[in-house]
């Protein structure tokens, strides 16, 4: 890794994004890479005439070739800025910690200006994933800044994401520092339900925690409910449904781990298992299956993983969200609701809003936007990176 920081140079015209303060750029913006420029090397941003726009961090691997840290020019990127701008970020969570959870997300990648760095609290371990050649330069720095925040915690690494090999960057995961965490362990949410968490083999870093509001309005809409929860991994949903009285619950997943997970997590909280079935099956084959026996359930849900994994296959994205709305749809009896996501970043509100009343269409079902859902507050939103508004949510009531 280079010790000096190079210049680069936008290209004419480019400049708009940065100026808005958008922390991506690509390497078709710059007029020219240097060959030798490392993975991880501290770079600053100039303007096609010379004028200073931020300090940040390159990946000449990756299409995002420099992620910006700094807009100031007098605000180097240094070890101690980052733990700053970890200890900020903490900070910024006391609310959701006192509303009684154990599982919080700490750092938000671009949201909390940390471009590729997550990390998640639960109960007495931290968890982190380190997806960019800029955060991976400062391994160490975010390790010890988590050490000290958190000195009787365990940090365990997940930073195995595809975006990764993007980067350059091998796939690792394993204990840090401290103890190793159980194949499972539960984490209060909103002092009321214990949510199954699999920080060793589960999706992401063992949980879904963007979704805790959502899964305090399934628990509002299921007192004697028939409910189907789709994509439902470790039963999330599903607890928060039981909690609030449903009748009975169907959990759907592809994971045979994710459902023994679920189900255990019925036992932990008290609740009734002979109000539930966990079917491990494909969500669309089961969708379709249900549509022709004509069952129909009073709450549906639908959590799908990221469909649009680029602009590339945006369009394939589009229609299976469509054709998942379309089923799901078809399966909810009047009076009824649907509470269907998109956690794909390049969905935004707009587009999803048309995709859902599209598949309402195709249903012949007449639906009303009862309420919008979003990602919880420790998901925070980046004012100029409207790509970390991701999780968009949707209530619908089938007239």
């Amino acid at each position: 890794m280079s010790d000096s920081i190079y210049t680069l140079t936008l290209n004419e015209g480019r400049e708009k994004s940065l100026l808005r303060r958008h922390p991506w750029i690509f390497s078709k913006a710059l007029s020219s890479i240097p060959s030798d420029l490392s993975s991880g090397d501290s770079v600053k941003v100039v303007s096609s005439q010379g004028e200073f726009l931020c300090y940040g961090l390159a990946s000449p691997k990756s299409q995002i070739t420099v992620r910006a840290i700094s807009f100031d020019e007098n605000i180097k990127i240094t070890d101690e800025l980052i733990a700053d701008r970890i200890r900020q970020a903490v900070s910024l969570r006391k609310n959701v910690f006192d509303r009684g959870n154990d599982g919080v997300r700490l750092v938000s990648s671009e949201g909390d200006l940390l471009p590729g760095l997550i990390a998640d609290k639960y109960n007495e371990f931290i968890v982190y994933s380190i997806s960019s050649a800029g955060m991976e330069r400062f391994k160490d720095v975010i390790t010890k800044t988590f050490n000290e925040i958190y000195p009787n915690c365990s940090i365990y690494e997940r930073s195995d994401t595809k975006s990764r090999l993007k980067e350059g960057l091998k796939p690792r995961c394993g204990v840090v520092c401290g103890k190793e965490p159980d194949d499972c362990i539960y984490v209060k949410e909103e002092g009321q339900v214990y949510i199954p968490v699999d920080i060793k083999n589960g999706h992401k870093t063992g949980a879904y925690l963007d979704q805790r509001l959502s899964r305090i309005k399934a628990s509002t809409l299921s007192k004697n409910a028939e409910v189907l929860n789709c994509f439902s991994y470790t039963g999330g949903f599903g607890l928060w449904a039981l909690k609030g009285g449903a009748k009975r619950i169907e959990n759907v997943d592809v994971s045979e781990n994710a459902l023994s997970k679920a189900k255990a997590g019925v036992v932990f909280n008290h609740l009734d298992p002979g109000r539930c079935r966990f079917l491990k099956k494909d969500v669309f084959a089961y969708l379709r299956e249900q549509v022709e026996k004509g069952v129909k359930y009073d709450l549906v849900i639908l959590d799908p993983p990221k469909f649009a994994e680029s602009a590339a296959n945006l369009k394939k994205a589009c229609r299976g969200y469509q054709d998942i709305n379309r089923l799901g749809l078809k399966l909810v009896r009047k009076g009824g609701r649907l509470l269907t996501f998109s956690c794909s970043g390049l969905v935004d509100s707009a587009l999803f809003q048309k995709i859902v009343s599209d598949a309402a269409l195709d249903a012949g079902v007449d639906g009303r936007i009862i309420s919008t859902l979003r990602q919880d507050a420790d998901h925070v939103v980046s004012l100029p990176c409207p790509e970390t508004f991701y999780l968009k949510g949707l209530e619908i009531a089938v007239m």
